[in-house]
């Protein structure tokens, strides 16, 4: 016996399973002998084919072969009988008087019939039928035969055993996938050990590995999260470092030394701060109750971006008119309009920072009716991304590909993502067939006013 299998024969459900459906099977075939008797017509035995039918042609065809050819004729046909059947049959004269009939007559257990030789003897055949009657059974209807409480003892224990494995092999291997998850290993699934189940452990099985996916995914982004940041702060605190040996070693240079001191720790602070952004959009945003206009809070951004890029000759246009934001003012957004005016900033800012002078920056929002969504587009005239890299701008730490011109840490499009994703929408990026970076966000509107 395998180890499943004994596995399951421990268990307390397989137990369970196999007592339930035992008792039942044999209960269902008890009562259905019972109801059988009580109101089903009572069975006819199979001797009384014997008697009704069988034997009076066994003894119709004997009385042939004596009427056409003698008794050699009848001992010919009867030498072909079994034992038990020549026994039965006694040939014998007539009495005086008696006359051929070919109807046979029924005397209590025997059969007989008068024949007429070819020499003009009457004889007489009889057939005895007590050979063919059994011992009665007792009667009753709850006087329930031997074999068919043998029947309905292992029926039920077949039945029960086959339903209780084909159900405990997979909660079995959910049960040894839990632990292998518990123990680490995040690559466990259990879809191919189901084979072609389509029943409801069936699913449970794929809903295990599509939540396995998700935490060895979960676990993934964690380590390299942790990797990047622990390699982010490495810079600042090595120039932080050097800037303390600097003043040791030259006290006269402290005011420059500060400066240095107060920019890495302003940087570091806005690391901090933007991770701890990131954290929030999971564990915040979903759970906020606001509601609030996307229209009117991108129009306020765009605001904000134009007196940001004046300075550097970028020219940010807005298609949210007042029209059309009183018009979706009342499909409105449920989530954190704080966390979703910083995912707007740093899509708009993103495309702020790699426009060249003189530039232009699009932003536009409109409205699917057929889905509910919105569909905010960020346009810019940039150097674009390259395809190799449009799948990973959303990652944390993924910087453009003039990182040397970035003073970001590559956060903002991760907070980005994310936020739109915890408020149930999608962001993507392409490059432009006239050049430059296209943003694309859809956001589904929660309700009307």
């Amino acid at each position: 016996m395998s180890i499943p299998v004994l596995a399951a024969v421990r268990g307390r459900l397989f137990w369970k399973i196999l007592f339930g459906f035992g008792v039942t099977f044999f209960l269902m075939v008890e009562t259905l002998w019972v109801a059988m008797q009580l109101f089903g017509d009572p069975p006819r035995p199979i001797v009384h084919l014997f008697e009704d039918r069988l034997a009076p042609v066994e003894l119709a065809s004997a009385a042939a072969a004596l009427e056409s050819g003698g008794l050699p004729a009848l001992h010919r046909l009867v030498a072909v009988w079994p034992e038990t059947e020549r026994a039965g049959l006694v040939v014998r004269p007539a009495d005086a008087g008696a006359l051929p009939d070919p109807a046979a007559i029924r005397r209590d257990d025997t059969l007989i019939r008068h024949a007429l030789a070819p020499d003009g003897t009457v004889w007489r055949l009889s057939r005895d039928l007590s050979d063919l009657r059994m011992p009665p059974r007792p009667g009753g209807p709850f006087r329930i035969p031997l074999e068919i409480i043998l029947l309905g003892i292992g029926g039920g224990l077949v039945f029960s055993t086959a339903l209780a494995r084909y159900l405990i092999r997979p909660i079995l291997r959910l049960r040894r996938g839990f632990d292998d998850l518990a123990g680490g290993d995040l690559g466990v699934r259990l879809g191919p050990a189901m084979g072609r189940r389509r029943d409801e452990l069936a699913d449970l099985a794929r809903d295990f590995d599509v939540m396995a996916a998700r935490l060895e995914q979960t676990v993934a982004a964690r380590d390299r999260l942790l990797h990047d940041v622990s390699h982010e702060l490495r810079s600042p605190l090595a120039r932080l470092h050097m800037a303390v040996g600097l003043v040791r070693q030259s006290p006269d240079r402290v005011a420059v030394t500060l400066d240095r001191l107060e920019l890495e720790t302003a940087r570091l602070d806005t690391l901090v701060g933007e991770l701890l952004t990131l954290s929030r959009v999971e564990n915040d945003a979903p759970r906020r109750e606001d509601y609030f206009d996307l229209h009117g809070l991108v129009a306020s951004v765009v605001a904000d971006a134009r007196f940001e890029a004046g300075p550097a000759g970028v020219t940010v246009e807005s298609h949210v008119t007042p029209a059309a934001s009183l018009a979706a003012g009342a499909m409105l957004i449920k989530g954190s309009a704080e966390l979703m005016r910083r995912a707007v900033e740093n899509v708009i800012r993103n495309a702020l920072k790699f426009s060249p002078a003189g530039g232009v920056v699009s932003v536009s929002v409109d409205i699917d009716a057929r889905a509910h969504r919105h569909v905010l587009r960020v346009r810019d005239r940039g150097p674009g991304v390259p395809a190799e890299m449009l799948a990973t701008i959303f990652e944390p730490f993924v910087r453009g590909p003039d990182g040397s011109r970035s003073q970001g840490y590559g956060l903002g499009l991760a907070i980005a993502r994310r936020t739109v994703e915890a408020h149930g929408g999608r962001i993507a990026a392409a490059n432009r067939t006239t050049g430059g970076l296209e943003m694309t966000v859809t956001l589904p509107w929660t309700m009307t006013a």
